[in-house]
């Protein structure tokens, strides 16, 4: 059965670890529907963080390959994980701005910048969610988007 999983990974953060730990999903033909990246502060890691579908004997195995390559320290695979994901949205300046802030709002989201031409909105939501404020903001037309990724903690 084919279920929705949130993977983190910490990492040394050195070249190559990222293709690596790709290349084990790849190798299984599983896609990677999100992947974010980023240093933790004041170390040498990084904090990995994975989302896919996937029955749960091959991420199983994928987890316990993870834990064998050699630049990684910790994979958790949680159903507890605070998930966060952000959104960008361009919307041109003719819009409803007035209606685009309450629909921002709602998704806690504001405009973070302006210009004679375009509005940029973010939103920082539930990943779920972030899906419902882009299909709700299509309405105004939007010049571009570009969501983020989900990054990811463990609440306990």
């Amino acid at each position: 059965m084919q279920k929705r999983r949130t993977i983190s990974v910490s990492v040394i953060n050195e070249h190559g670890v990222l293709s690596r730990i790709s290349g084990l999903f790849a190798g299984r033909g599983y896609n990677i529907e999100s992947l974010t990246v980023a240093p933790i502060p004041e170390s040498d890691l990084s904090k990995v963080t994975i989302v896919t579908d996937g029955d749960a004997r091959v991420l199983e195995q994928i987890i316990k390959q993870l834990h064998k390559l050699i630049p990684v320290l910790s994979v958790s695979e949680s159903d507890d994980f605070l998930e966060k994901e952000m959104a960008l949205v361009k919307i041109p300046i003719e819009e409803d701005i007035a209606s685009i802030e309450v629909l921002c709002r709602a998704y806690n989201g504001s405009v973070v910048n302006a210009n004679e031409k375009y509005i940029i909105i973010a939103a920082t939501d539930k990943p779920y969610r972030i899906t419902s404020f882009l299909k709700a903001i299509s309405r105004f037309n939007p010049k571009e988007v570009v969501r983020s990724g989900v990054v990811a903690l463990e609440r306990y």
